[in-house]
Formats: structure tokens, sequence, C-alpha cells
């Protein structure tokens, strides 16, 4: 079954920019939805990523390294589902709970590529 990920872009991170009661909900309503997408045997994986890190580039042989900025738009979590096609994964990204806490939240459904094509290569799964 053809794999998918959700890049959750969001502008501010939820746990500063909502009250403690409201985001224990967001947090309850998450856990409902990964926990359906996992009954439905949909889910592989699905973690929040951490609202600082850095951005590193090499150009022309120059490594940089340096924060990135926090005041657009951030990606604050994965998941990383099946699906049968594109539109399945639409359709499961549209009932993620972000939509309803965050109003800002923005889902970049992709399709992971498993293979290439003009060598035959195979992507593991596992390192």
């Amino acid at each position: 079954m053809p794999e998918f990920m959700f890049f959750i872009r969001k502008k501010r991170n939820s746990e500063a920019s909502l009250s403690a009661d409201v985001h224990e909900k967001f947090l309850k309503a998450c856990e409902r939805y990964i926990g359906s997408l996992k009954k439905d045997g949909k889910l592989i994986s699905a973690q929040p990523i951490e609202w600082v890190g850095n951005i590193v580039s090499n150009s022309g042989g120059s490594w940089k390294s340096h924060p990135f900025d926090e005041s657009g738009e951030v990606i604050g979590g994965y998941y990383h589902i099946q699906a049968n096609d594109l539109d399945e994964a639409v359709s499961l990204a549209k009932a993620n709970p972000e939509f309803e806490y965050n109003r800002d939240t923005r889902i970049e459904v992709r399709a992971i590529k498993t293979r290439e094509s003009a060598t035959g290569f195979v992507y593991p799964k596992k390192a």
C-alpha cells in the first residue's frame, strides 16, 4: 500500500498559544486521531517535532548552521501513514484535530518514494 507523509505546518507552538486547558483537549484529540489511524491500520508513525532547531547548508564548500526563524511557518510534527491513494491520504489529513485547535495549520500531504525507477534501488524502511 502506498505510504504518505503529513507535514504539520503551523505558525504558533500549540503549547505556547493555547491555554493549558485547551492544550490538554487538543492533545487528547490528537491521541484519539492517532488511535483511529492505528485501529484502521493506516498509521506507521507520528511524532511532534521540537519547536527549535538549526538549518544546515553548504554553499561552495562553506558550511553554515544557524537557528531557523521561528516567527514564520514551522513544521511542528509529522504523520507517516498508509493510504490507497492521494485522495484517501488527503481525506485522512482533513480529519486531523490541528485544524480545529490551531486555525493557521496547513498539512502538506506527500507520497513517499520507495524505489528509484532509473536504477531499481529500493529505499530501506529501517537503517
